[in-house]
């Protein structure tokens, strides 16, 4: 099983090819966005790889990044727990004046993964 590490917090194991978003919010318990549901179109599920940062990511993600402008950080909601790694959490509930972390995630990463190497 991959260890995920959440700085400042701790490690947990997660199930192999978890979605990322799904493991910070119900194995490790943050309180990390998700506002479209890990649909790759908010971008409020971001995080930043301190290491183990999958070499691969979705097309949606790589465009959701792109026209938002956003580097250094990728989106959780698009990455599967497929090795070990350790996030820093920069998007979370509290402070962010939101009612709730966000839509239902689904177990699969919607939409379709098209699989590119990373930008």
């Amino acid at each position: 099983m991959p260890k995920l590490t959440i700085e400042g917090q701790g490690t947990v194991e997660v199930e192999a090819g978890k979605r990322l978003v799904l493991a910070l919010v119900q194995d490790a318990a943050t309180d990390q966005l998700h506002a479209c549901g890990g649909n790759a179109r908010c971008t409020t599920c971001r995080v930043e790889f301190v290491e183990g940062e999958p070499e691969q990511m979705t097309q949606a993600e790589a465009s959701c990044l792109k026209a938002r402008g956003l580097s250094g950080v990728r989106l959780s909601c698009q990455v599967l727990c497929e090795h070990d790694m350790t996030v820093k959490v920069i998007s979370r509930l509290a402070g962010s004046g939101r009612a709730d972390q966000g839509s239902p995630v689904t177990a699969e990463i919607t939409p379709a993964p098209v699989w590119q190497p990373k930008e």
